[in-house]
């Protein structure tokens, strides 16, 4: 018998979700903190200053970020496969972005942590740059996205409801954080860490509304064997439905 190949629709439907749903817990990595014993001030730091260069735990969350990264990459890839469209394409192109831009903030990490090291400078320019573009990518997902959901191509209640609160909340958070970048530390900790539960809020809105596209509609499904139906001119397309069969009295 001929193995029965798999649809790969159907793979998307089930990973893409999965993939974005696991980089939402991941990326929010920073509440290691409080079971770690990493000399940092949750209030007054940075998360980036976690895998600074002379940091105890360095390797550990550079390693988790490199993996948040490789899971929104993936995850960005499969779903934009599944629905076409301008708006819809950029935007996760955009998630993808984000994701390298991700690996780059690894890549070239703080040199110091300097909310403890006071010689330590808060503005690192390759560092900063890294951020700026993660940030960049970030809210233009939310953007294109967002007006892709508003657009209804696709549609996706959830995102068209509540993607707008999370862009314009996370924007918020994220300019509450550069105080130290005008020399004015302190307290920046706080909304950064707000900042990232709220990408992992709409990593978590996009994985729920593409796997509520995947759900079947009721009345849409074919009975095993049966031809799907093809259009005639001038007629609409009808999807078969099961039904009961007529009682004849019998």
């Amino acid at each position: 018998m001929p193995r029965p190949t798999r649809d790969p629709r159907t793979a998307r439907a089930v990973w893409a979700p999965l993939l974005l749903a696991t980089a939402a817990v991941v990326y929010n990595d920073w509440v290691l903190e409080f079971l770690l014993p990493t000399g940092l001030d949750p209030r007054h730091s940075y998360v980036s200053e976690l895998y600074a260069a002379d940091q105890r735990f360095h390797g550990l969350f550079g390693g988790i970020e490199l993996l948040a990264a490789a899971l929104v990459v993936a995850g960005a890839l499969l779903a934009r496969g599944r629905s076409p469209g301008r708006w819809e394409d950029a935007g996760w192109w955009s998630l993808v972005a984000f994701g390298v831009a991700s690996v780059a903030d690894v890549a070239v990490p703080m040199r110091c942590a300097p909310s403890v090291e006071s010689p330590c400078e808060a503005v690192n320019p390759w560092h900063t740059t890294t951020s700026a573009l993660v940030h960049l990518a970030l809210f233009a997902s939310m953007a294109l996205l967002v007006t892709s959901a508003a657009l209804g191509a696709p549609s996706r209640p959830a995102v068209r409801r509540w993607g707008p609160w999370v862009l314009g909340t996370a924007m918020t958070t994220a300019l509450a954080t550069v105080g130290p970048l005008f020399g004015r530390p302190g307290w920046h900790g706080a909304p950064q860490r707000a900042h990232l539960l709220l990408v992992g809020v709409w990593f978590v809105l996009l994985a729920a509304a593409l796997r509520a596209e995947a759900r079947p509609r009721p009345g849409t499904a074919r009975l095993p064997g049966r031809p799907a139906p093809r259009a005639v001119a001038g007629q609409p397309i009808r999807p078969y439905t099961c039904s009961a069969p007529e009682n004849d009295g019998r």
